[in-house]
């Protein structure tokens, strides 16, 4: 196959872009800057900018686009001019994408366009799966927009799956790689109550289905890309000290998570029980469906 990718240098498209070069298939980087130097990786690359017009005889001849790009939600604090980043990073992104599809002469014939589990806002102890409904706060806003951006490539007949990601196991980078320094330190501990529910996902695994929908034709729309039980920071808390054999006694309030990272805190302190509905029914196996296999997974090259 050859295959496009947004966002490659990123915990989630580097490690795919690796996983297909492993197998033998092409990997094109859309890389945003006027000036793209080769990869050394064997990879070609091409430029590309979220909001102006991309070429769509760049996307000829590509069998999937997996569109990856756009501004860390947890990278800074949540001013207004960020919030407004993070949101037209996706949508403005996400259209440009769409739009090459949309109009190339040979276009590919899937989109993998990223979403977030963020879609669902805090839904406390109600387990959800991808035909629930959209949250009412911010993230849950940008997700919503983030889907409906796409729509050009879907209107052209090009197929386009929603990969609702939770949160990444994996010590490379995201959420997780900023937790297990804390931890490997002794400085681990829950967050807020600990009774909220973090969707999680290894890195593998998240791989894994993303590999799996670009190779199914009849697979389309929303899929949450999370492991199948969804735990508590809690539990969560005590297998990270459980695997790293250090203390979780620390615990971090609310009020000073909030003091901290101001409405971000929100999505830490939030409940989401998202469940992979869609990706089960679909026929994916998980190779870490539990915590332990996944954070095991994240320390293996350690």
């Amino acid at each position: 196959m050859r295959v496009a990718i947004t966002g490659s240098t990123g915990l989630i498209g580097s490690a795919l872009a690796r996983s297909l070069l492993a197998d033998g298939h092409q990997v094109l980087r859309l890389t945003r800057g006027r000036t793209v130097p080769r990869p050394a990786d064997g990879s070609e690359s091409a430029p590309w900018e979220p909001g102006a017009r991309l070429d769509p005889a760049v996307l000829n001849d590509v069998d999937a686009v997996v569109h990856l790009a756009g501004a860390g939600v947890g990278d800074r604090l949540w001013s207004a001019t960020y919030k407004q980043e993070i949101r037209l990073s996706r949508l403005q992104g996400t259209r440009t994408v769409a739009e090459a599809c949309a109009e190339a002469a040979r276009p590919p014939r899937v989109l993998v366009s990223a979403s977030a589990t963020g879609y669902y806002g805090d839904t406390g102890e109600r387990v959800v799966t991808e035909s629930d409904p959209a949250g009412d706060d911010f993230l849950a806003s940008v997700c919503v927009g983030w889907e409906s951006a796409a729509t050009p490539a879907e209107r052209a007949g090009v197929r386009v799956v929603h990969p609702r990601t939770g949160l990444v196991v994996s010590a490379d980078g995201g959420a997780w790689g900023k937790l297990f320094p804390l931890f490997r330190f002794g400085l681990g501990g829950r967050l807020g109550s600990g009774d909220q529910h973090w969707p999680f996902i290894s890195l593998p695994d998240h791989i894994a289905a993303l590999r799996y929908v670009i190779d199914h034709d009849d697979i389309a729309g929303p899929l949450n890309f999370t492991a199948p039980k969804p735990l508590t920071n809690r539990e969560i808390t005590r297998a990270m000290g459980r695997i790293l054999h250090r203390p979780t006694l620390a615990a971090v309030p609310a009020f000073a998570l909030k003091a901290v990272l101001g409405e971000f805190a929100d999505g830490i302190t939030g409940s989401c029980r998202a469940v992979p509905a869609g990706l089960q029914k679909a026929g994916f196996t998980f190779r870490q469906p539990g915590i332990d296999e996944a954070l095991r997974a994240a320390l293996s090259k350690d």
